[in-house]
């Protein structure tokens, strides 16, 4: 294999030759970039349920245009929770995206993430079962709610017989499912892998997240209620979505002609080992898990030309991922973004959906303003872009995605071409 299809440590380079998106921000990539773009917040008055019971009525929905009849067909769209619907559909797009695989099925494998999975089926049949008893409890109740559905179906429908396997690490799900994949081809244990996350909410998610204090709670101004790294952020807004990329050694795309879209350069991942749901001190398991995704991609802090944040919008872990990343950075890091400002948190989604945002920022040399930002926290010490979109070099950008549980993972991007 020539040397420009090998990285730093000998292993094959890995390509994106698919994306594919279902969020708030659309169904398909224009779309989502063009929303990115102007910074206009997602979060709305839920309307997929009764939300008037709750203490936070709003969330950032998918359009609903998406139709999951058109990947499924009617009776099995019924057999499948809404959590598969928009990873399937997310990870249909990003396989015909690809073009023709050519894949030996053996070779092909599938790493779904998700934060906890089927929720909608979980909560429905709970309710048909103390409300009718259990005779009414739907015979597809397991298969439907297992975390691992999405990664069973995607594999059963394309005939893919490589590895298929759930990642669930909560927010850094996606971003774990992308480089666990990269793994994959570099250990020679695949040639192709479709990888990324998704995730669904219902009312007990709203319920709960509400009750630990996590989300917003600005119902009479949703639009202004996710503001990563504002003076004024008081937390985060639940959001449902999807996306997966399409990956392979460089050389095989090469060879077979694909459009490649960038290459997964570098990931690390690690623990914080501190508290199930606040950051490390200081930000330090972030900080050498970013450091972690540098090193594995060969790289030093200052050859990175943007950083994609995982800017939740609350207190706690915008602040410490703020000095996470002066630790690693110094006192003049590259220009921030946090994409949850117009998204909202799509919780095992959020990962995969923003490395398909800093891959389209990379194509274009353009970064979206992080939304709702008016005032810069005085604990976050750092360029972030706001108020419009701002042109950048196409140096390498780095990814960030931090979990309940002390999960970190980052991911190192890169333009080709």
């Amino acid at each position: 294999m020539s040397e420009e299809l090998l990285d730093h440590k000998g292993r094959p380079r890995i390509a994106v030759t698919g994306m594919g998106i279902k969020c708030p921000a659309g169904t398909d990539l224009e779309s989502v970039w063009s929303t990115m773009r102007a910074g206009r917040s997602m979060a709305a008055t839920i309307d997929l349920f009764d939300a008037s019971p709750l203490d936070v009525r709003f969330a950032c929905q998918v359009p609903h245009h998406f139709d999951p009849v058109d990947y499924f067909g009617a009776k099995e769209a019924r057999r499948q929770d809404r959590v598969t619907h928009l990873g399937f559909g997310a990870a249909a797009d990003a396989i015909e995206h690809a073009g023709e695989l050519n894949v030996d099925p053996e070779r092909c494998a599938v790493v779904a993430a998700t934060g906890v999975g089927g929720l909608t089926t979980l909560e429905e049949n709970c309710h048909i079962f103390y409300e009718k008893g259990p005779s009414r409890v739907s015979p597809f109740f397991v298969p439907m709610m297992m975390p691992n559905a999405t990664a069973g179906v995607i594999s059963m429908r394309y005939g893919f017989t490589g590895p298929a396997f759930c990642v669930s690490t909560a927010c850094a799900a996606g971003t774990n499912a992308i480089g666990e994949g990269v793994r994959l081809i570099r250990d020679g244990s695949a040639d192709v892998v479709i990888a990324g996350g998704t995730e669904a909410f219902t009312a007990v998610t709203v319920a709960a997240f509400a009750r630990m204090g996590a989300l917003s709670r600005r119902n009479d101004d949703p639009a202004s209620a996710s503001r990563p790294f504002d003076v004024d952020r008081d937390g985060f807004v639940i959001a449902e979505g999807a996306a997966f990329l399409v990956l392979e050694p460089m050389e095989r795309a090469l060879a077979r002609g694909a459009t490649i879209h960038g290459e997964v350069a570098g990931y690390g991942r690690n623990s914080d080992a501190y508290h199930i749901t606040a950051p490390s001190p200081g930000g330090a398991g972030a900080a050498r898990c970013m450091q972690l995704a540098l090193e594995d991609a060969g790289l030093e802090p200052a050859e990175i030309g943007h950083i994609n944040a995982h800017g939740t919008s609350t207190d706690l872990n915008d602040s410490a991922e703020a000095e996470a990343i002066r630790k690693v950075f110094g006192d003049a890091p590259p220009p921030v973004t946090a994409p949850k400002g117009v998204l909202g948190h799509m919780i095992g989604g959020a990962g995969a959906a923003e490395a398909v945002i800093s891959l389209l920022a990379l194509r274009d040399e353009i970064l979206p303003p992080t939304a709702n930002l008016t005032t810069i926290g005085e604990d976050i010490a750092l360029d972030v872009v706001h108020g419009s979109e701002r042109p950048v070099s196409a140096r390498p950008a780095i990814s960030n995605s931090f979990g309940f549980g002390g999960h970190n993972a980052s991911l190192v991007l890169r333009r080709v071409g």
